[in-house]
């Protein structure tokens, strides 16, 4: 099935002329965790930095949970690193009046653990501020000099805030999956059910997102909106301050779009009236996750990286940058390149 069919959405600029190869080995995608918080160095929790190529974090987890003799609920895991690529991530292990077991005799392929240190708390899911990115893009075609102002466009204004394909499952599989289970045809299992639920409302985001690239709005003022504050979490209704024209431009607020839950929305106006049409189109989603009480909630249409750079060797193209948890690279890199991912 066609990629555009797959993942239908707008660009924020316009759609890539250029294209590139992206993963085809795991060092040509590199991810460091951040989190802006100091370890304690004494408590119950080991905490490891560990390195991994070509696994799966949550199945990395398991496994070294059976090497300390802990359950899976004893681990602590911020989230999910891509599988095809070279990451670098915190885990947390419960071992309360245990030493640190000798990680050197740890036997998992392409699994190192490089570092311990303890803590007295768990490490939460999402308990990151963010992750470094190193990519190698390879083979790349096109218009060089159009290639370098789509750099610095994004560099400069950000690119839209899209979850990624990897969100919706192969072939977006977790999105019929999500209709069955609300339907109550299907059982899942509880991380499957998690799954579902995520691919519902991220892809109802991802439409909002989308028809506010159409209209022209999604990083420019809308009456009705609801604000996010540049690196926080935190978003405010529009109170008409005229100030608020002025910080978007400055990248010191984002609009948002609504992940959907229980209650009525923040926003208001033609804000609201687009995001309650995207809702009605999808009544088995809504309905279901309505049933289940999950909270409503906002992100930011707009994500900036930071300290972006890049350099070419040929026709590759190093690029580096830092995006908040939650962001993905292979959005920041569809803006650019046509990629087969």
């Amino acid at each position: 099935m066609p990629a555009s069919t797959l993942f239908p959405f707008q660009h924020a600029y316009s759609t890539p002329s250029a294209s590139a190869l992206l993963k085809t080995i795991p060092e040509d995608f590199i991810v460091t965790e951040t989190i802006a918080y100091s370890l304690s160095g004494e408590g119950e929790h080991v905490w490891c930095w560990v390195k991994k190529i070509n696994q799966n974090s949550e199945w990395v987890a398991k496994q070294i949970a059976k090497f300390c003799g802990v359950t899976n609920a004893q681990m602590g895991v911020a989230g999910k690193k891509d599988k095809q690529a070279v990451t670098y991530q915190w885990m947390s292990c419960h071992l309360p009046g245990l030493k640190t077991p000798d990680f050197s005799k740890l036997n998992i392929q392409g699994v190192q653990v490089l570092k311990t240190i303890r803590h007295h708390k768990k490490l939460q899911t999402g308990g990151l501020s963010g992750n470094r990115f190193e990519l190698n893009l390879t083979e790349v075609k096109g218009d060089k000099r159009r290639i370098e102002l789509s750099l610095n466009q994004v560099k400069q204004q950000g690119f839209a805030n899209y979850f990624g394909e990897q969100r919706f499952g192969i072939e977006a599989e977790n999105l019929p999956k999500a209709s069955a289970f609300f339907k109550g045809e299907t059982r899942p299992k509880r991380h499957q059910k998690t799954m579902y639920i995520s691919a519902a409302r991220s892809w109802m985001f991802n439409e909002i997102l989308s028809q506010r690239i159409a209209e022209g709005s999604w990083n420019k003022y809308k009456a009705g909106d609801a604000f996010q504050l540049a690196g926080s979490q935190k978003w405010f209704v529009d109170d008409g301050d005229v100030k608020l024209i002025a910080r978007l431009d400055e990248l010191d607020i984002h609009p948002t779009g609504a992940l959907f839950g229980k209650g009525n929305l923040a926003t208001k106006l033609s804000v609201a009236k687009l995001e309650n049409t995207i809702f009605a189109q999808h009544p088995i989603w809504t309905e279901g996750l309505a049933k289940l009480g999950l909270k409503q909630e906002r992100r930011a249409l707009r994500v900036v990286p930071h300290d972006m750079n890049w350099h070419w060797k040929n026709d590759c193209l190093r690029l580096k940058f830092s995006l908040p948890a939650g962001s993905y690279a292979t959005m920041l890199v569809r803006e650019i390149f046509i990629t087969d991912l």
